[in-house]
This record gives structure tokens, sequence and C-alpha cells, in this order.
């Protein structure tokens, strides 16, 4: 399909980085979801802290698993490695892409449905583990693709499309990250690029671990009163031979306000979403404060957002597990096999 592709020239005097690539080096093909989705904005964010770290595109690895939020890395970083991988497995395709080539920069792409429900096994072993890589969480509170079933992160209360209320309790994914092992966790809103650019670079750079929560509200799912994690939208259908969609487009809503402070975001569809910005004194190094901080919050009705816990002194996987330090692709005959008296040493100490 053509009109999916960016044309390929640009303006010569656009700003270039210390690789000498422009902004658009970064970007993907052009995204087919519904306009003013939030999940657009973190892909605009993610392109801007790679261009940023000046990082070589062919360097990063982008893992995404089934949903709205799995398809986003089509949208940015178009010339990098990528794996689409089946629903709530992309945590163990990239453990096992991590273990055989470590010199890539691993960015794992999810949603709360991918990762919350069937992957939520997949995602706590990924961080438990400790493999070195950011993992991102779009989280919406609602199945996008098969037409806006609660995921295990919507508030209870929430309403459905068809007026089911919620009743079950959420999972945090943040609170569960930290308590999984996770050695950088950050929460934040889709519409403030001011803060989620700089967590996203931090978490790239970070190794081991990182994890970022944010949320990105669904344009056309989520517009009932009552929702914490939507706008609202308009859909007509047609069921008698075919579906017509028709999204509403909606402006983008950002948001900027300082730290320490408490932020109301009205909706488009009048619901109001109350984000908490962390103090310049909050210390994200204390497990125990985080999260007695987003408990205390959490009761309060607000979404704490900041870098909300990082451990500095961490380590990865493949130092736990000492492996070789270069890709396994490039271990020659003589380094795969060791010989009889390297073998009997290795068996002996099994004994």
């Amino acid at each position: 399909m053509t009109y999916l592709l960016k044309p390929k020239f640009h303006h010569p005097s656009l700003p270039k980085n210390s690789l000498g690539f422009t902004h658009r080096d970064y970007e993907g093909a052009i995204s087919t979801l519904c306009a003013g989705c939030g999940h657009d904005s973190i892909s605009s964010a993610i392109i801007q802290a790679c261009f940023e770290l000046d990082l070589p595109p062919h360097r990063v690895a982008k893992m995404s698993g089934i949903g709205c939020s799995s398809k986003t890395p089509t949208y940015f970083l178009g010339q990098s490695h990528g794996f689409n991988s089946v629903h709530g497995r992309m945590p163990s395709v990239a453990t096992g892409a991590n273990l055989a080539n470590r010199d890539l920069v691993y960015l794992g792409v999810s949603g709360d449905g991918d990762s919350a429900s069937i992957g939520l096994g997949q995602f706590a072993h990924c961080l438990r583990r400790g493999v070195n890589m950011l993992y991102i969480v779009e989280n919406n509170g609602v199945y996008g693709l098969t037409k806006g079933q609660f995921s295990a992160t919507a508030d209870v209360g929430s309403t459905a499309k068809k007026g089911g209320g919620n009743m079950d309790s959420p999972i945090d994914m943040v609170s569960m990250a930290i308590l999984l092992g996770a050695t950088f966790v950050g929460r934040s809103f889709s519409g403030d690029k001011g803060q989620l650019v700089p967590l996203i670079k931090a978490g790239i750079r970070h190794r081991g671990a990182a994890f970022i929560d944010c949320v990105s509200p669904c344009v056309t799912f989520n517009n009932h009163p009552g929702s914490t994690k939507s706008f609202d939208y308009v859909r007509e259908h047609n069921e008698a031979i075919n579906a017509i969609d028709w999204i509403e487009a909606r402006r983008e809503i950002t948001v900027d306000y300082e730290p320490g402070t408490v932020t109301e975001v009205t909706q488009h569809d009048g619901s109001v979403l109350r984000l908490c910005k962390l103090a310049d004194n909050y210390d994200p190094t204390d497990k125990l404060s985080a999260m007695a901080h987003l408990q205390e919050r959490q009761a309060a009705g607000e979404v704490v957002t900041g870098l909300l816990y990082i451990n500095e002194k961490s380590d990865d996987l493949n130092a736990r597990l000492n492996t070789v330090g270069v890709p396994l692709n490039s271990l020659g005959t003589n380094d795969l096999v060791p010989g009889a008296a390297a073998l009997d040493a290795i068996n002996a100490g099994l004994r």
C-alpha cells in the first residue's frame, strides 16, 4: 500500500545529531492507528529520544507482541531490527535475542492486554531475570483490536462501551515491576513529552531491566464517562455487508506542569485524569518509600508519574550467566568445541 510510505525528500537544513542523522532517519511508516491515539505520541517520544541519544538505528532491536501497542514499532525506527511475536510472548523472544547478541540496544513495546493478561508470566520472569532492555507498556485499559473489552489494568468502576462495569481490582504494573526486581521503573503520560522523552533516554541507557508504564488514551473504545484512560470517540457501523468505521479526529491532549504538583487533565469525554508529578526531592533509590508513595497517591486518586525507582548498581542477565561478550553467531568451531579435556572438567564439576 504505497500511500503508507513517507516521501523520501526532506528539507536540506533539518537538524542533525552527531552521527549525521536527522529526525526523519528515526521514523518509520505512516501510522494506521486512530487519529489522536496516545500510542502515536509515545512513538514520537521514542523517535526523539533515539535521535538525541545519537543511537545508530541499525544497532536497535525492537520487539513487540500483539495489540495496537505492538503495531507501533512499525511507526518508528524503520531502519532497525524488529520482531513482532505472538500474543504475550515478546519478553521471551527479547530474552533469547539478548542472550544471543548483547551488542544491540533492546526496546520492547507492549500493551496492558499483551503484558498484564496473557503475557503476565512472561512480563514477570523477564523483569526478575534482569534482561537488559527497556520494556514499555502503552497502557489504555482496554483491548483495542478486539473492540474494547476491559484489560487487567482497567480501574474498578470503569464502564464498558455497552454499559457494563468493571468490578475487578486493577493490576498496577509499576508496583509489580518494583516487586519483581526491575532496577529502573517509571511511569508517564503519553501527552507529557517533556517528561516521557528523558525517561525513555534514561531507560535505554540503564543496564538491567528497565520498565516504563505509559498511560496512553484510546480514542475509540474508552469514550464513556468514568474512564481514566480514554478520550471520546465517534463510531458509525454498517452491519449489512461490511463494516465502515469513522473515527472522529481529536486534537492531541498535552500537559506541562511542575515537579511536585498535581494537574487535572480533562479528556474529550469529559472525564478527568489526575496526574501527580514527583517532586525534585523524591528519592527513587529507596524501594520501600517508592512502594509506600505509590499506594498513598493511588488511595488519593492520583496517578504518580516520573522515575519511581532505580538501582544504579544493577547488573543484567548476561552478567549473571557469565555469557561470552560477543554475539553467538560470531563464534567459530574452536570456541564452540573446547575439546575433550574441557568437557571432562565440566562433567566432573557437575558430579
